[in-house]
């Protein structure tokens, strides 16, 4: 699939880079999530709720961050039943604002909760954008290892997100649940990603934000992982050999919590030529 065709954080980019790259190691293909690493789903969902919240009296008479705690629990308890089948998306939109109402005690028409689920999405797709910084990561990334994508979501979605981006022609493949019938943190998913590039966990990273899907899923598969931590979160557990980034800028930084400051050298010269090669 070769040529394919930014958030409430006030930190400055720091890196931390506990778990080094091994030299002897070259990285041939990089994994990355998609929402909230590469695509912004947190400024979507933050911008299009602030828009719902303004609607109704219901939603007005509560704080926006308990109206916010409520939404983020049901999108994420709906999404599962998504990715099992259960519920296609948009009914899953449906039904995830009709419960927000009734967490405010307001039991709206089915009318109103349609509209309501029609706005947000409206709201949803006006404000996507890139994770500042993705779009040039990539494009270095890019010229020194393959590039997968791979999502928990619905695979047209995924699509849609990566080409309003301009994100599609700076990735190799596109790994989605929904195509695959597995989902993160399975250790298979991230075997048939590299399956699709060619690659052994050995000599692939995953970059995610996601500690539970990204992190220990890829760790499970052989991968070594990077976190992307735009808040700052603690860790979950100790893990020594995962390194951590807060933000996709400067991309030498990140570079070099993937590859390792000692591939600093190939990245100044050799990086057009190594993946004309490789492709």
């Amino acid at each position: 699939m070769a040529g394919w065709a930014a958030s409430r954080s006030t930190f400055s980019p720091v890196t931390e880079i506990p778990g080094s790259a091994d030299p002897a190691v070259r990285v041939r293909a990089v994994l990355f999530d998609l929402d909230d690493t590469l695509f912004d789903h947190s400024h979507c969902s933050q911008a299009s709720l602030r828009r719902i919240h303004g609607l109704h009296a219901c939603f007005r008479g509560r704080p926006f961050e308990e109206i916010a705690r409520a939404h983020s629990a049901l999108l994420e308890e709906l999404h599962r039943d998504v990715m099992v089948g259960r519920l296609d998306v948009d009914a899953a939109r449906i039904e995830r604002f009709r419960r927000l109402f009734l967490a405010v005690d307001a039991a709206a028409p089915d009318s109103v909760v349609r509209e309501t689920a029609m706005a947000y999405r409206r709201a949803y797709l006006d404000a996507r954008r890139a994770i500042s910084g993705a779009a040039a990561l990539l494009a270095r990334v890019r010229a020194l290892a393959s590039v997968v994508v791979v999502s928990n979501n619905v695979l047209e979605e995924q699509r849609e997100k990566l080409r309003h981006c301009a994100l599609d022609a700076l990735i190799d493949a596109l790994v989605v649940s929904e195509e695959e019938g597995i989902s993160k943190p399975d250790p298979e998913i991230f075997r048939r990603a590299l399956a699709r590039v060619g690659c052994a966990p050995s000599a692939a990273v995953m970059v995610g934000d996601s500690w539970p899907a990204d992190i220990a899923g890829a760790r499970a598969a052989g991968l070594r992982a990077v976190w992307f931590n735009r808040h700052a979160d603690p860790r979950p557990e100790p893990a020594d050999d995962v390194a951590e980034v807060r933000s996709l800028e400067p991309a030498e930084m990140v570079l070099d919590a993937i590859f390792g400051p000692a591939s600093r050298v190939q990245r100044s010269g050799e990086g057009g030529k190594a993946h004309a090669r490789r492709r």
